[in-house]
């Protein structure tokens, strides 16, 4: 089988331009995940849910289509967030798949895998490649099919947090939702407004918009700051396209990094041990907050995998991009959590949320609290995979190339390259290239000892990433 060039598999399923994911690559790899990775399905169905792009739609009911053929039943759990797909998933012990983009570009979308036991593995991914290109030989006709939604998925997702929360959790905050077109929305308001805050929705938009929560566009930036000027907010709060990455403003603001949130959440539920990637703050190590952390490459399955092998004393996972998982059941005042093995937006925002009011204090406040270490990250758009690959290895070998980007990269203490390139500086600063596993984009990650030294070599990283790739090559 060869996948059309616009689509790829990778981390979790596929991802591509939306033209891509044609009758026969989405038949031919839905039924390689069944073959696969689903024996131990409790029963012969499969949810489906999607996001909010214009394609989800069409390719959701060409999942459905597929299924029929392949002798499975589709469920339609309609539009709603990734991790609510999952947890319903995971309670009936069934497959799921979710149409979803993420936060790339409108154009592009997915299908992200579910595992009746929780999320793919790395250790899935080439069986569905081989099983995929057997399947691809025999495709047969059928038709687009979803039936009749099923509500069940979001209201479990949204008594998941009302029933562990007291109904005054949030009681005296005043909280901004910047709505665009993530498929939380709706969610996030009405749980919010059930644990006691005071919610006004801001930026809705019919049409789908990217937003990248560990890379904010200056327009989205802009509407965040225009909200928190109209009227006196706690904080603003969004999740990205399939909500399971959050984000959060603070009053100043000032956006908290995905880690940051982590890592205050983990603290809220006393977490025994933090599994999270090596982009994560190293703020967790010198807080003692925790009896142990482990260090990853990126990308859910590698937690997940710790996670499992840490057993489920009281541990918890997230990566740089705030979102969050639980391998554990964690006991609340009013309820439990259940254990949720995949990246989940709302916790976080709840519990960083839940702890400034319980305590009278602001968000930024219970930030200071840990050692002062800021990351923050930005992306170049519509690079070629293999371009980015030689700019970050030539990064990694080459000192000459290194200085040129800053004279404190040409001899770094140390240089790891477990996920691209991760330079430490003499000084402790940490700057990290890595290429994207699912988008034609090149990260950059910087941390420091503070805001402006973070944003200034953050700013001249991109800057000469930028020079490098448009004409004078990787040397």
């Amino acid at each position: 089988m060869s996948l059309p060039p616009a689509v790829s598999f990778g981390t979790s399923g596929l991802r591509g331009l939306s033209d891509g994911f044609t009758r026969d690559v989405v038949f031919a790899h839905i039924g390689a995940f069944l073959e696969t990775a689903c024996a131990d399905a409790r029963s012969k169905e499969v949810l489906i849910g999607r996001d909010l792009r214009a394609s989800s739609p069409q390719i959701a009911a060409l999942v459905g289509g597929a299924l029929l053929a392949l002798g499975w039943k589709p469920v339609n759990a309609g539009t709603l967030p990734t991790p609510a797909l999952a947890a319903h998933a995971l309670n009936r012990g069934i497959p799921a798949v979710m149409v979803t983009g993420s936060h790339i570009p409108p154009d592009y979308n997915g299908l992200k895998f579910y595992r009746p036991d929780g999320e793919l593995l790395k250790s899935d991914e080439e069986p569905i490649k081989a099983a995929a290109k057997m399947l691809f030989k025999a495709v047969p006709d059928f038709d687009p099919f979803l039936p009749q939604q099923e509500p069940t998925a979001q209201a479990e997702y949204e008594a998941r947090y009302t029933g562990a929360f007291s109904s005054d959790a949030l009681a005296g905050l005043k909280i901004a939702v910047f709505e665009h077109s993530t498929v939380g929305r709706g969610i996030l308001l009405r749980v919010l407004e059930a644990l006691g805050a005071s919610c006004t929705g801001v930026g809705r938009s019919e049409i789908f918009v990217a937003v990248d929560t560990e890379a904010i566009e200056p327009s989205a930036m802009a509407e965040i700051h225009a909200a928190l000027a109209s009227g006196p907010f706690d904080a603003v709060v969004s999740m990205d396209g399939d909500g399971d990455r959050p984000l959060l403003v603070d009053a100043t603001g000032l956006q908290i990094s995905g880690d940051v949130l982590g890592a205050l959440t983990a603290r809220f539920l006393a977490a025994r041990a933090v599994v999270t990637p090596l982009t994560s703050t190293s703020a967790m190590e010198e807080s003692g907050w925790f009896e142990t952390i482990s260090r990853t490459r990126i990308g859910s399955p590698y937690v997940v995998e710790e996670m499992t092998r840490l057993g489920t004393d009281r541990v918890v996972g997230f990566e740089a991009n705030g979102g969050f998982l639980l391998e554990s059941d964690f006991e609340l005042g009013l309820g439990s959590l259940k254990r949720l093995p995949t990246r989940d937006a709302l916790l976080p925002i709840i519990a960083v949320l839940a702890e400034a009011a319980a305590r009278g204090v602001s968000v930024g406040d219970l930030v200071s609290e840990l050692p002062v270490r800021i990351m923050k990250a930005d992306r170049l758009k519509d690079v070629q995979p293999e371009d980015a690959k030689q700019l970050v290895e030539a990064l990694a070998r080459s000192a000459e190339l290194r200085a040129s980007f800053h004279e404190s990269l040409a001899e770094p203490r140390a240089i790891d390259t477990t996920d691209g390139t991760r330079l430490i500086t003499v000084r402790g600063d940490v700057v990290h290239f890595r290429r994207s596993g699912n988008a034609p984009e090149l990260r950059c990650y910087v941390e420091t000892g503070s805001t402006q030294a973070t944003q200034a070599m953050l700013s001249a990283m991109m800057a000469k990433l930028t020079t490098h790739l448009n004409g004078r090559g990787t040397r």
